[in-house]
């Protein structure tokens, strides 16, 4: 299949899919044929709510534009007034910032009309294969899952060839080594450039109860063995005030549940994937990271088992569990007006792995480590008719400036940008309340030491969204043993990963 029919046979299906013609596991093995993936974080946003409580609109009013950056977008800005943009997006936290900020500072200064068209994820992806497939520039920028880089690459522009080359449009300090050398590595880049700018970023950190690690003198953990010690301890006190140890997002057939999975995975040694391209999470490091999780859901509330992510974070904001590593995303809404444990919860750095697989052991470019992760880029198509103009916002909505603000509107969501973790504006968010930041030492940690990433390969969205979160369903429900459990998967998913296994 050509790259322009994979174009248009991914838009077909996509809109196949949002007309309710076919299904979402139809949608998948689709993309699947076509040879083109979705992380698995954003495959299931195709019909899930994103984890993160919404745009702080306490601190939207606390927060004001910074003077140089609208005297720049004034003097660079003002030959293209008329012009007219479009941003075609799924709604994560900085898209929903961008939407607010748009019309009243980045337009106010500069006369460019934004046009932000918010869309689900199945609807971004349909947008973006139509204009590339027939060179349409009906978007000037696109947001991009960090799986489908391989497939946009040739339509996007190298924003830092872009940077340099165009001087007289640079904004100045965009400071390129701002942003996280892992994440521009690890969803940015294609080959040996850049597609698109590093824009999102929901992580996993360590989340616990202090008052309860008070009252019974515990220590944060540091290590797989203490963190078990500790949700041991904390079940045993507490499970008869309603409290478990910890919780989990352990839904059959749902990805939620690999996530989990894959942490405690990587955490114990395992990686999904062998250097070959084989199935390799039912060896003795596997094993040992599956049965790390069994325990663990025996000190988790019983309806862990039926939950995503929504009834792990509502388990800890209603006060039914003490600790947990998940989405760093759930964390402002602990301090939320609507929590019981507001002020109580603090954030901290994953536990090391016991034992860690180096990424040239795994395959299909997996990078075991305990922060799971899921990203995406914003990116200038290069068959925008109006691409200086659009350049321009995408520096304003990727600046320092907005990066750190987005930080404290988007209620706490992950930062990009090194800088934005020290700003002022976000120091002064980490107090406890709606929208805090106290959670951001641990977030920017994570990501540039301990940030795991799936393997990429376009079937590992059936592989993670359908055959292991089905088959290690069977075995929470009694189904199943380990072991049969884990010959299961390798069966299904070793037929699913040979056409894009080398040789």
């Amino acid at each position: 299949m050509s790259e322009h029919d994979r174009k248009g046979y991914v838009a077909d299906s996509a809109g196949a899919f949002a007309n309710r013609r076919i299904g979402k596991r139809e949608f998948l093995r689709r993309l699947g044929l076509a040879g083109i993936g979705l992380s698995s974080f954003a495959a299931t946003m195709l019909g899930s709510s994103r984890p993160f409580p919404g745009l702080s609109t306490q601190a939207l009013a606390q927060t004001d534009p910074s003077a140089d950056m609208t005297r720049w977008l004034k003097d660079v800005g003002s030959k293209y007034k008329g012009t007219k943009i479009r941003f075609v997006s799924e709604p994560t936290p900085p898209t929903v910032v961008a939407s607010r900020l748009a019309k009243e500072e980045f337009t106010a200064a500069t006369g460019i009309e934004v046009e932000i068209e918010i869309l689900p994820l199945h609807e971004v992806l349909k947008k973006v294969s139509a204009d590339t497939q027939g060179k349409l520039g009906a978007y000037d920028l696109y947001y991009l899952d960090q799986s489908w880089s391989a497939l946009f690459a040739g339509d996007t522009v190298d924003p830092r060839e872009l940077y340099s080359a165009k001087r007289d449009l640079a904004l100045p300090d965009f400071d390129w080594n701002d942003f996280s050398k892992p994440l521009v590595q690890g969803i940015s880049t294609y080959g040996d450039r850049l597609v698109g700018i590093p824009y999102d970023i929901p992580i996993f950190i360590l989340m616990y109860r202090k008052d309860l690690f008070d009252k019974h003198k515990l220590k944060v953990p540091t290590t797989m063995d203490e963190y078990m010690a500790a949700v041991k301890t904390l079940d045993q006190a507490e499970r008869g005030n309603g409290i478990s140890g910890t919780t989990g997002q352990l839904r059959a057939g749902h990805y939620s549940l690999n996530c989990d999975w894959t942490a405690w995975l990587w955490a114990n040694g395992g990686s999904v994937f062998d250097k070959e391209g084989f199935f390799c999470g039912g060896d003795e490091d596997g094993m040992r990271g599956l049965e790390y999780m069994l325990e663990l859901a025996k000190h988790m509330p019983a309806d862990a088992r039926s939950w995503n992510w929504d009834g792990e974070a509502q388990s800890i904001s209603q006060g039914n569990a003490a600790m947990l590593l998940s989405w760093g995303e759930f964390f402002p809404g602990f301090d939320g007006k609507d929590s019981k444990v507001a002020g109580l919860m603090e954030a901290a750095r994953p536990p090391a792995e016991a034992k860690l697989r180096s990424p040239d052991q795994a395959g299909f470019l997996e990078i075991p480590h305990i922060g799971h992760q899921g990203g995406s880029s914003i990116a200038l198509s290069r068959h925008s008719k109006n691409s200086d103009a659009a350049w321009l916002f995408m520096q304003w909505v990727c600046s320092k400036d907005v990066g750190a603000r987005s930080a404290v509107l988007g209620s706490g969501a992950a930062a990009v940008r090194s800088s934005t973790y020290r700003d002022p504006r976000v120091l002064a968010a980490a107090k406890v309340g709606a929208g805090t930041t106290r959670h951001f030492e641990a977030t920017e940690w994570t990501i540039n030491n301990a940030m795991g990433t799936e393997p990429k390969l376009p079937a590992w969205v059936e592989i993670s969204n359908q055959i292991i979160p089905d088959e290690l369903g069977k075995l929470l429900a009694g189904q199943s043993s380990p072991k049969r459990c884990m010959t299961a998967i390798k069966t299904r998913v070793d037929r699913a990963a040979a056409p894009f296994r080398k040789g």
